[in-house]
């Protein structure tokens, strides 16, 4: 089976202590312990980075390994609504790119209801917690030849 790879983007390495109102107390960790949990067979792999330059690397290695990956899980973060750049790496490559959010950003901040990489993605997960990766998973698991 080919892999999935999740990428998170800025600050989201304090999941489980980062605003716990918003973004719950359970950390990424334990989110990808039971999602490898309920997919046995699918190989997840895991990037996290507050660089926006580290991100586009990691999109662009993987990419065009359509052999390889069936897919990226995003959460770009506030670059969501600030990086074109990170838009025009999704644009670019060849493997399908799921935009995730935990929260509902569009009940939040107006400066978070717009997403420059909503437009390249092949689809947009927003508002239920950690479970929006579990979604993600399987909209890519679901569409093989997308």
């Amino acid at each position: 089976m080919k892999k999935i790879l999740i990428i998170n983007g800025p600050n989201l390495n304090l999941l489980g202590r980062r605003e716990p109102d918003i973004y719950g107390y359970d950390t990424m960790e334990q989110s990808l312990a039971r999602l490898r949990e309920k997919y046995p067979s699918l190989p997840i792999e895991y990037f996290q980075s507050n660089h926006e330059g580290a991100i586009i690397d990691r999109i662009h290695a993987v990419g065009f390994d359509t052999d390889l990956y069936a897919g990226i899980v995003l959460n770009a973060g506030a670059y969501t609504h600030t990086s074109l750049a990170i838009a025009d790496a999704i644009k670019a490559i060849q493997i399908p790119v799921i935009e995730v959010h935990i929260s509902n950003v569009a009940s939040r901040e107006p400066i978070r209801h717009t997403s420059l990489i909503a437009p390249v993605c092949l689809g947009s997960i927003a508002g239920f917690g950690l479970t929006s990766y579990f979604l993600a998973a399987q909209a890519i698991i679901m569409n093989p030849d997308r």
